[in-house]
């Protein structure tokens, strides 16, 4: 699945993302702990690198963390970098379109993405994964750098030891002109707090949903997606897009304030 390229998922582009999360190869192990693992690697001619994380929930079925994955709403209240998350449309029920703009740490400058995200449920294995495409009505916006996922996904499974077991790859440029090294260590920090903060939201899902329309659960029952069909012809960038000659805004000046906004993910 490439950058702005809008197409169904095939078993292929699964296929890549348990390649990328099963063979350690040229991944470096820069986080070591019983339950929760952290490598990078190098990706040729860009600049920052691939995290992947492994990790396991003893307490929190696969089932349970799909769902967690999945629900918008639930997204809103345990993911506290949220700004705004908007379903914009689907391809079909297991490919949809959304927006998704995400608070950083001051002084940084907040992000925002337009997403094809897609889905695969095999039974013994849930995935999810995710890349940045265009949409007319979704331009950048101000006081936003729009960021790209080159690749984002989600593998959930059965663990030998019982629970779950996570697996997640991301390769993500944030713009913005941000020095390398800060973004590369932040990514090393940010992810195995993200993962604790799912794990949580992960063991407080089922008593959440209980009282949240326990049967909305678009994601497994297709007759219950409400948003609109996506018309290909308008996954193209938009006008403003297109004549914009610089949509990054300068933020290097932050090279010196590395350690606060570090500070600022813990």
């Amino acid at each position: 699945m490439d950058v702005g390229i809008v197409k169904i998922a095939e078993d292929k582009d699964f296929e890549k993302l348990k390649q990328l999360y099963d063979n350690n190869n040229d991944w470096r192990l820069d986080y070591n702990k019983p339950d929760l693992c952290v490598w990078t690697k190098s990706v040729p001619g860009i600049h920052f690198r691939m995290v992947k994380i492994r990790t396991r929930f003893s307490d929190v079925m696969p089932q349970t963390l799909f769902d967690v994955l999945h629900d918008p709403e639930y997204r809103k209240v345990w993911d506290n970098h949220v700004i705004e998350s908007k379903e914009i449309g689907f391809f079909n029920p297991n490919n949809d379109l959304g927006y998704y703009s995400m608070a950083c740490p001051s002084p940084l400058k907040n992000r925002d993405f337009v997403l094809q995200r897609s889905w695969l449920d095999t039974g013994e294995e849930q995935l999810i994964i995710n890349h940045s495409v265009y949409h007319k009505d979704y331009p950048p916006r101000k006081h936003f750098v729009r960021a790209t996922s080159y690749l984002t996904g989600y593998i959930v499974r059965l663990s030998q030891n019982g629970g779950s077991e996570l697996g997640y790859v991301s390769h993500t440029d944030p713009h913005g002109k941000l020095p390398v090294w800060l973004v590369n260590k932040i990514t090393q920090i940010f992810t195995p707090k993200m993962v604790k903060k799912l794990h949580k939201a992960s063991q407080n899902y089922p008593s959440w949903k209980l009282i949240n329309c326990p049967n909305l659960k678009p994601w497994h029952f297709p007759e219950q997606i409400s948003a609109p069909r996506i018309k290909i012809d308008d996954c193209v960038k938009s006008a403003e897009e297109k004549n914009l000659k610089n949509n990054f805004m300068d933020e290097s000046q932050l090279k010196d304030k590395g350690d606060a906004i570090m500070d600022d993910c813990m």
